[in-house]
């Protein structure tokens, strides 16, 4: 069967390797259908560093499939079931686990497609703990962003930063995936979104999804224009991923005891804070990564009863996966660019 692997930094090769052997004890075997492509897919492709992994190294950490055959012990899935993936190799067994804070195992053994080979596959087996049943109304593609794009979300803004309706947010890059999850699910709840975008063209697209106030961030100083519209009182909650580029100003935009959910440094991973704004505003700091398999079957019911759903700048197939990734780099997208795979 194909298999998409990274054989080293930028080079990727569609190749053929053994199909999985039947399911064993707790395990499925799943025909993967979709996998989402993230910035992170970015940085393993351009080869920053990540602790144990080894090339060749089949790629892609977000993803849905088709149940097609399940093991003994397997009681909550059936073949034809359509799933989503959680992306880490939880232990399923300490006390983290137990309690459904899935993204704190104490045992974590890797994240697929970075330290463990990923789902760009055309079958593999899992264990059925880490798989989410998908409900009716929602097809393959929105199995396949509830992982990564809309669980991250649905954690960083609930579990995280407790958003409340009728609070204000600044979303930065609304034009990713995240992002343009992010404006939905803040919207839905009735707050007031202000996001960032990197051109012009994207204003539009932004407002369309339910953004109150969007900012191109290359023309003007997101922070001035963020005081401005909240008559400098600042916003209540500011949901950054970009980092070292916008650390500062994000610490600007918020009120005094804002709350700041992080999940990503893609501008850089170190900078500079003033620590006297810190604890004088008594702001709030809370990094968030991954989320709970609770986050993804959320997000999935929001996106059956047509409360949110995925944004699609692209669909490709394996051939046309350096390109997406380049046009991710550059961040020449808006929303998700999809891997079909099956």
């Amino acid at each position: 069967m194909r298999a998409l692997q990274l054989i080293e930094d930028r080079r990727l090769e569609t190749v053929d390797i053994a199909p999985p052997p039947a399911p064993g004890q707790g395990e499925v075997t799943l025909r993967i259908r979709a996998v989402a492509l993230n910035h992170i897919d970015v940085w393993g492709w351009r080869g920053m560093a990540f602790a144990k992994r080894k090339l060749p190294l089949t790629v892609g950490a977000e993803a849905s499939g088709e149940v097609e055959a399940v093991g003994p012990g397997v009681s909550n899935l059936l073949p034809g079931q359509l799933v989503s993936i959680y992306g880490a190799r939880t232990c399923g067994l300490c006390r983290a686990c137990r309690e459904k804070r899935d993204n704190l195992c104490e045992h974590v053994s890797g994240v697929h497609g970075f330290h463990l080979d990923g789902f760009a596959q055309e079958k593999i087996n899992l264990p059925a703990r880490l798989l989410v049943p998908a409900p009716l109304g929602v097809d393959a593609i929105g199995a396949a962003v509830a992982p990564v794009t809309f669980g991250t979300v649905e954690h960083m803004l609930f579990d995280n930063a407790k958003l409340e309706p009728g609070e204000t947010i600044l979303i930065h890059a609304g034009g990713s995936g995240i992002g343009s999850a992010a404006i939905q699910l803040a919207k839905k709840m009735g707050c007031t979104v202000i996001t960032t975008v990197g051109s012009n063209d994207k204003i539009g697209k932004a407002k369309a999804l339910g953004a109150d106030h969007v900012i191109n961030y290359r023309e003007d100083r997101f922070e001035g224009v963020v005081r401005k519209l909240t008559k400098r009182k600042g916003v209540d909650v500011v949901f950054e991923h970009v980092g070292k580029d916008t650390w500062a100003g994000s610490m600007l935009s918020l009120k005094r005891g804002g709350r700041l959910v992080t999940c990503g440094s893609t501008s850089g991973v170190s900078t500079d804070m003033n620590l006297m704004m810190l604890f004088q505003q008594q702001l709030k700091l809370l990094g968030s990564f991954g989320c709970r398999m609770e986050n993804m079957a959320n997000a999935m019911q929001k996106m059956a009863a047509g409360l949110v759903h995925p944004v699609i700048d692209t669909a490709v197939d394996f051939d046309g996966i350096d390109a997406a990734l380049k046009r991710m780099e550059g961040r020449d997208v808006f929303g998700k660019i999809i891997l079909n795979v099956g």
